[in-house]
């Protein structure tokens, strides 16, 4: 019982939060149920309601945090680069990164299908993930590596491919290591960069 109690003060929120990633690893972001997640954080049933509205509101909240922890993961990696192109690059790589430490967040972040309007929270944090990638191309193009123009369809096509490959890294269908993984992302980007950069900027 005293276990309990102290959840119900200040970390009660991330203990769920935790638990929900580890019941969705087992059965995936849609068959879990609150009850279930209460269990698992050895909380009361009724616990997660001080929180969370519903169990929608809960599949926001790790989406919102996995948003908050993939910019996060890109601007570490960004921070070691030393051009505005290799800032660019050591973002994929800190996207994939990402991926591989936190699928179950890739999947609620991406896979799900939209049962209504995210809250402005988690709306806010997709946004400012997509605006630090959104910002390298950016200036990538001020340092004339990229065409000049709307940079939105430059980042649309280094993101594709950078989820695409994090999509298939997770899923095992690589013939790639963990290491190996990593690595190739660094090739990926700039076989992307080189695409976009000979290519006229799309019009639209």
């Amino acid at each position: 019982m005293a276990r309990k109690r102290r959840y119900h003060h200040g970390n009660l929120k991330e203990v769920l939060l935790r638990a929900a990633l580890r019941l969705m690893s087992e059965v995936g972001p849609q068959a879990f149920t609150l009850r279930e997640v209460a269990r698992r954080a050895g909380v009361s049933h009724n616990a997660p309601y001080r929180h969370f509205r519903d169990k929608q509101d809960l599949v926001w909240a790790v989406a919102t945090q996995g948003f908050d922890l993939l910019t996060a993961s890109m601007q570490e990696a960004m921070s070691k680069g030393h051009t505005a192109e290799d800032r660019l690059r050591l973002a994929g790589r800190g996207y994939l990164q990402f991926a591989l430490r936190w699928p179950q967040h890739i999947q609620v972040m991406f896979d799900l299908p939209a049962v209504k309007e995210p809250p402005a929270s988690a709306s806010v944090a997709g946004r400012r993930a997509f605006q630090t990638l959104l910002d390298a191309v950016v200036a990538v193009q001020a340092a004339g590596g990229l065409p000049a123009g709307d940079p939105l369809p430059l980042a649309v096509v280094a993101w594709s491919g950078v989820h695409g490959l994090a999509k298939l890294a997770i899923s095992g269908r690589l013939p790639f290591d963990t290491k190996q993984t990593v690595e190739f992302t660094g090739y990926l980007t700039r076989a992307l960069s080189a695409g976009i950069a000979s290519l006229p900027h799309p019009c639209f």
